[in-house]
């Protein structure tokens, strides 16, 4: 079972939303969908859901295009929550559940799970409008994937989520996709991101701007970072051509430069003025690689 998007396009007017776009997802993967506020996540993942035609283009799952008779293979969690504050979490999961064909007994099972699982079973009949927002989206997510779907699109799932009910949220994304679930997701917080995805593509005004397999992109990045800890002033690296950025703390020195040959040229410098304590060259984050392929602001 294998999503497959083809030069995908769609157009809004004159506006160009999303822009020729493919990709593949096999089974069981997890894969970033990346881009400034803007940049077409949402249009693309209504398109992929069907509930918007592209202008051009395809979208099949394992070989068909999604529609609403097979919504009960797709579970979404939307960037924008919506879910009815009147009604108690139990009513709302069995209504949400039915139009994806579960029976009545199957629903209040998977929610008793789930509500155990995220450690909120007292709410199973409290009304929504009671609950936090982060408990809100705690239930947002079990609308997404009682039904058990095949496939789970998840726009923003950690957005608004404290450290705590972030990692529940993510631990329960992970253990879904090692019983063979596909997802896509998309995220501003890049650490989430380097530590969910195997493979990503990045959206700049539509267009991909980066795509492929999250470590090998890292690795072939030609910007890298270096820390530096010596018993000097280090202030004197800012003039080096090929510094993009010095950031100088109480202990150590950061620096983004633009290759790993400038990586070198700093280090022959740091070493001619003397004792140096430390000198490490990392990759560049994510959250480097964001702003600088996509223009936009990433959480950290």
């Amino acid at each position: 079972m294998t999503l497959v998007i083809d030069n995908l396009k769609k157009k809004f007017d004159k506006h160009v939303a999303v822009d020729g776009i493919s990709l593949t997802v096999e089974k069981g993967t997890m894969f970033g969908l990346l881009g400034a506020n803007g940049a077409g996540k949402t249009t693309s993942f209504r398109m992929i859901l069907g509930l918007l035609d592209p202008t051009e283009g395809t979208v099949t799952w394992n070989g068909e295009r999604l529609s609403y008779k097979r919504t009960k293979l797709i579970g979404y969690l939307p960037e924008e929550r919506g879910l009815f504050p009147k009604l108690t979490v139990k009513e709302q999961l069995i209504y949400l559940m039915k139009l994806k064909g579960m029976n009545k007994i199957d629903i209040i099972k998977e929610m008793r799970f789930w509500l155990d699982r995220f450690q909120v079973p007292e709410y199973e009949n409290k009304k929504i409008e009671e609950l936090s927002k982060g408990n809100q989206q705690k239930i947002q997510f079990m609308a997404a994937v009682l039904h058990k779907p095949e496939l789970l699109i998840l726009d923003e799932p950690f957005s608004g989520l404290d450290p705590v009910n972030s990692d529940m949220l993510k631990k329960a994304v992970l253990d879904l996709q090692q019983t063979g679930t596909t997802i896509v997701f998309s995220s501003h917080q890049m650490r989430n991101v380097e530590e969910l995805c195997e493979d990503l593509i990045m959206l700049k005004q539509g267009k991909a701007v980066l795509q492929g397999n999250l470590r090998e992109i890292k690795r072939s990045y030609g910007m890298k970072s270096i820390r530096i800890r010596a018993d000097y002033e280090l202030d004197f690296l800012r003039s080096v051509d090929g510094v993009l950025n010095l950031d100088i703390s109480k202990d150590d020195a950061a620096i983004k430069v633009e290759n790993e040959q400038v990586a070198e040229t700093i280090f022959q410098a740091i070493a001619e003025k003397g004792f140096v304590r430390k000198f490490e060259v990392e990759e560049p984050s994510l959250h480097d690689i964001f702003i600088d392929k996509a223009g936009g602001e990433a959480d950290e």
